[in-house]
């Protein structure tokens, strides 16, 4: 009797062991499929990157061998791709009251031009390049939030990025044409920039808000430049 229960307990045990034993293997194969198709799609995802990265660097060199710079080289973002048969031309006789907002900063590279100016001096070539003239551009840049370091003398940009200010001959380009520079002094505040860490061509409003409001009351267009 004590054998045969016994035999019955083992062989209930042995098989809970094999159960167990299977359950284990296919957690195993399960976890393994699963590493695999992770690491498939990491690969996928690496590829797909690697190939973005590519085509955007032969972009980049095509785009260099034939932009133009109308009026301001700003390096290679700021260039003008020419067009032939154009069909649709802007009124060259027009005042083209062209108001800035700038906002971003990229503290990680400040040995670079600000991405920001640059635009702005892109879309001034763009205007000029389709045939408006210079002397009907009106710009106006207005600055606040991070962007306000871009504008900042050599004194003070030395103190915070351990470097001269790389902006300086482009602001000084801008400034020839004519543009008139604006800062807010709510974002001077935050982000501790004072007057005399600006360059002295800036005016000082209260606030960004009321020069966005009036400027396009006065017939501005805007570009809000997020670079």
């Amino acid at each position: 009797m004590k054998k045969a229960i016994f035999t019955l307990f083992a062989g209930i045990f042995t098989t809970v062991g094999f159960a167990q034993s299977n359950d284990f293997d296919d957690t195993l194969t399960k976890i393994t499929q699963e590493k695999d198709s992770t690491l498939a799609a990491m690969f996928r995802a690496d590829s797909i990157k690697v190939d973005n990265q590519f085509k955007r660097k032969l972009m980049i060199a095509e785009f260099k061998d034939v932009a133009t710079y109308p009026v301001i080289d700003a390096g290679t973002f700021s260039g003008v791709v020419p067009v032939e048969d154009i069909t649709e031309i802007p009124d060259p006789n027009l005042e083209y009251k062209l108001m800035f907002e700038l906002v971003n900063f990229d503290s990680d590279t400040p040995s670079k031009l600000d991405a920001s100016i640059v635009e702005v001096a892109r879309i001034i070539n763009l205007h000029v390049a389709s045939g408006i003239p210079l002397e009907n551009i009106s710009p106006v840049i207005v600055v606040h939030a991070g962007s306000l370091n871009a504008f900042t003398t050599n004194e003070f940009y030395n103190g915070k990025f351990k470097m001269d200010n790389p902006n300086m001959k482009l602001i000084g380009e801008l400034e020839k044409l004519g543009a008139k520079f604006i800062s807010c002094a709510q974002a001077m505040f935050f982000f501790e920039v004072d007057k005399e860490a600006l360059l002295p061509m800036f005016k000082v409003s209260l606030t960004a808000q009321t020069i966005l409001s009036s400027y396009q009351m006065k017939g501005y267009v805007k570009y809000r430049i997020n670079r």
